[in-house]
């Protein structure tokens, strides 16, 4: 078994208990998520199987799309409304003034991971060690605001919004930053992650549909197939002539390369062999010969 499932995460599930769950559904111990979502939150977590494990990397890379609701006028430990409250402000700002202290966090900008995360410093979790009553330097990395669209105001404080971001975003830090902005303070009180690159909350199956459907042997319903994650790079495929290199891993001049967009240098793209059967992942480098597709990640038909 080889694809996708695109899982929706419920409330007090972290990544891994969905993993361990899938493999013991599924009865294969080659299984991965693809970039975590806290206990306390909801929605797509798409988990690979088989081959597809070697995908994670790409589908993490993905935009990612949140709901959430921001409360206002309370800070927490955590970021979060699993955390201790560490101060309370009263909200005197207009809603103007929340459309504006969003907006400005729109583009590039740098988030310092929270302590209450699952980053690694030194190979400890962050969370392990602020359990432990420890607080660490961490640096600050960049990340991007694509969009923030506030959807409603809600009474004590509570506005709900829809956040447009790239890889590695902390919501709850963002939600943070606008209650500093707005200098009341304010935490993430509840999220939902609607999309995940190519996987949508539409289409996403909770944990109790997936066990029925293996019971019912329609498993393979739910399985989305290794193309689904990769929907977003060019396609090419190589000659007959050149399809016996291609599976022995070689780089192919464009020459013999049709693809579905003007290739450049440093493109990535998915390449299939002559019968059309997805061999791999692949960038398009210089060689002294002209430019040529050079494998980055081998897939399941290039292995058989």
């Amino acid at each position: 078994m080889n694809g996708i499932f695109n899982i929706y995460k419920e409330e007090g599930f972290t990544s891994h208990d969905v993993v361990a769950l899938v493999r013991k559904i599924v009865g294969t111990k080659k299984v991965g998520h693809t970039g975590t979502l806290d206990p306390d939150a909801e929605g797509v977590l798409p988990v690979c199987v088989g081959q597809a494990t070697k995908l994670s990397d790409y589908i993490m890379n993905g935009k990612k799309s949140y709901r959430t609701i921001l409360k206002l006028g309370v800070t927490t430990t955590t970021e979060d409304a699993s955390g201790e409250i560490l101060e309370q402000k009263p909200v005197l700002v207009s809603e103007e003034e929340i459309r504006q202290a969003a907006a400005s966090l729109v583009g590039e900008l740098m988030q310092v991971p929270p302590m209450y995360s699952a980053v690694k410093v030194n190979g400890k979790k962050l969370y392990e060690l602020a359990r432990e009553g420890k607080e660490v330097e961490r640096k600050a990395r960049k990340v991007e605001i694509y969009d923030i669209r506030i959807l409603q105001f809600l009474p004590q404080d509570r506005l709900e919004m829809d956040i447009f971001c790239s890889k590695g975003t902390y919501i709850r830090s963002l939600c943070r930053q606008i209650g500093e902005i707005l200098g009341c303070g304010g935490h993430m009180e509840k999220l939902l992650r609607t999309a995940s690159g190519q996987f949508r909350l539409e289409t996403a199956v909770k944990l109790d549909e997936l066990r029925a459907l293996a019971e019912q042997g329609r498993l393979s319903e739910a399985l989305l197939p290794m193309e689904e994650a990769l929907a977003e790079y060019p396609k090419a495929v190589v000659s007959e002539k050149m399809t016996r290199l291609l599976h022995n891993g070689g780089k192919i001049h464009l020459c013999h390369v049709q693809a579905s967009v003007p290739l450049e240098e440093g493109q990535t793209v998915v390449v299939y062999d002559a019968a059309k059967c997805l061999t791999g992942i692949y960038t398009v480098a210089a060689t002294e010969q002209g430019l040529a597709v050079k494998p980055l990640r081998l897939l399941l038909q290039a292995e058989t």
